[in-house]
């Protein structure tokens, strides 16, 4: 492949001039570049960790068993309440119950329910994700490009979201990236120099930690990669500059003491439920209802990955041209088995393709390098202008932030009744960037629309998580009937909730929650002696009501909330019962 990239010079007082001066400075060093990729995942990781409520139902289920952890001391165990938790590894729940250890330490008020302090080692594995994307990405690209690369897979929304949520992916995804950077300058040097010591620990390690954090999926996504590329290359040599013997060795001592550990502690039951049912579950069937069709990964890609997922669409034809190259054949090894894997498997959820996006991005910037977004000839002294369906593709680059600052706007006003207006200006820049990055476009400049994009990016994230959704009330059931538990005046009431059973409830107000089945077991449980409360569901309310009638226990309502369930979908209205000595 001979490079050739379309670069307009930068114009005074123009902004998208000015982006690329950026860029040109921070690719002068490695140091530079890692300081503007970090400076942009806290722009867009950290607004609204904290405040944004736990999100049902993954989150609170992962953060409650690491809070139980904390209460028992018990490190091998994961527990949900009374109920074994054994369908992931350990990994996520030490990083956690650790972070949450370290903000006791500190004096941290309410820590073991402070959902932000749980969110930390996701935060560390965004930040890790983007800054080993771009160690990654060096092996293919230059300097400026892999900064390029780097930014736009830090950018997009699913990271940016991942990064908000106390679970194992955003972990999960800097291991996989570890790991590829460490195969891809196995295989891109194959028959070179021995890799160097930094390359061998960065694969085992990211392969070790994964295995903690989520089983086999580094080890999967690695193994499918490795063995394309061996059918390609009729040959897996390449594959002993990895050294196997030693890094399975070194895997193996970090990995095996816990799985040992936990076969003794859970009499096997362990790996029977996190195989048998968990796994092959999903492979099965739709899990938990989260089946969808093939091809659905490639339809929300276009949000998932934005902005850059229309310019990595359009490279898709480059990807074709180019798949004999050692580069782009790595890249296409590191996603299409992956992502078909995932399309055939019936359960889907948005982040299982994740660990895939670097390569994406690589291949995006790979494509932009080699003046492939250039398309026709403009204009004498102009960069060349992309055709007219190129510029069509990329209309999807303003179109996302409109349409969520459109429906945010509608959500606000329809169950708050609410504007939220403190978020509103930076979802409108982020909205005018994104046109401009358009009109770049348009104009052939692809590298400032690019460019443009990731800034409206670094906008949208903060507007979104850290302005708009703290004023909005309606997500925030559970945090707001924890409140009400809160307010009653007597220490440490025991809490039942009838009809509503979300995790984030069981989070915020103590693994020690009831939740009886049915109006009469609500009000026996009221009438057990000492402070109580109890929420019931609009839905359960006739049941509730008639046995307290015919108990004629009094328990007086202490409150009331509504507002929207976020797992279900559906509106919710739930009423509290207190009885109070």
């Amino acid at each position: 492949m001979t490079a050739r990239q379309v670069a307009p010079r930068p114009a005074r007082g123009d902004a998208g001039g000015f982006l690329e001066s950026v860029l040109a400075v921070a690719s002068a060093s490695h140091a530079r570049a890692c300081a503007l990729l970090l400076a942009l995942c806290l722009v867009c990781f950290l607004p609204g960790l904290a405040s944004l409520q736990p999100m049902d139902r993954d989150e609170p289920r992962f953060a409650q068993a690491s809070k139980q952890m904390r209460e028992t001391g018990d490190y091998v165990d994961i527990r949900f309440q009374g109920e074994a938790r054994h369908k992931k590894p350990v990994g996520i729940y030490w990083a956690q119950a650790a972070t949450v250890a370290a903000g006791e330490a500190l004096g941290v008020p309410h820590a073991r329910t402070t959902i932000g302090l749980y969110r930390i080692p996701s935060l560390i594995g965004a930040v890790a994700a983007g800054l080993l994307a771009y160690w990654a990405a060096l092996a293919f690209l230059p300097r400026r490009g892999a900064l390029l690369a780097a930014a736009l897979f830090s950018s997009c929304l699913m990271l940016v979201a991942e990064a908000h949520l106390a679970k194992t992916d955003a972990l999960l995804c800097a291991c996989t990236v570890a790991s590829f950077g460490g195969l891809a300058r196995a295989w891109l040097g194959r028959g070179r120099a021995p890799l160097d010591t930094a390359t061998l620990i960065a694969f085992w390690l990211g392969m070790a930690i994964g295995i903690l954090v989520k089983g086999p999926m580094v080890p999967l996504f690695c193994g499918l990669a490795a063995l394309v590329l061996s059918v390609r290359a009729r040959s897996g040599g390449w594959l002993l500059a990895l050294r196997p013997g030693l890094g399975a060795a070194f895997t193996l001592l970090i990995v095996a003491p816990w799985f040992a550990a936990i076969a003794w502690k859970s009499g096997g039951a362990f790996y029977g439920e996190a195989v048998g049912h968990d796994m092959l579950g999903k492979v099965g069937g739709g899990a938990e209802k989260h089946w969808a069709p093939p091809g659905t990964y490639l339809l929300v890609f276009f949000a998932t990955f934005w902005p850059g997922a229309a310019f990595a669409a359009l490279s898709v034809p480059f990807a074709w041209r180019q798949r004999g190259t050692d580069a782009v054949a790595f890249l296409l090894a590191w996603i299409v088995p992956a992502w078909a894997l995932f399309e055939a498997v019936p359960t889907k959820l948005p982040h299982y393709v994740l660990p895939l996006m670097p390569a994406v991005a690589i291949l995006t910037i790979l494509a932009l390098q080699h003046g492939f977004f250039a398309g026709q000839e403009g204009k004498p002294g102009r960069p060349p202008v992309p055709p007219l369906r190129a510029r069509i593709t990329v209309a999807l680059v303003p179109l996302v932030p409109m349409a969520l600052t459109l429906g945010l706007v509608g959500f606000a006003w329809s169950f708050d009744r609410v504007v939220p207006w403190a978020g509103l200006p930076l979802l409108l820049a982020a909205c005018a960037l994104a046109v401009l990055a358009f009109v770049a476009f348009g104009r052939g400049a692809v590298e400032r629309a690019m460019l443009l994009g990731i800034v409206a990016a670094s906008l949208l994230a903060p507007a979104v998580l850290g302005l708009t959704q703290p004023a909005l009330a309606a997500l925030k059931v559970s945090p707001r009937l924890a409140a009400i538990r809160d307010g009653l005046p007597c220490a440490a009431p025991m809490v039942a909730s009838l009809g509503y059973r979300e995790p984030s409830l069981v989070f915020l107000i103590g693994t020690d929650l009831a939740t009886p089945g049915t109006g009469a077991e609500t009000v026996a449980f009221l009438g057990a002696g000492g402070c109580r409360l109890a929420f019931v569901e609009s839905r359960a309310a006739p049941d509730f009501a008639a046995a307290l009638a015919q108990s004629g226990l009094n328990a007086r309502p202490v409150g009331q909330v509504s507002g929207f369930n976020i797992n279900g979908g559906r509106r919710v209205d739930l009423s509290a019962y207190a009885v109070i000595p």
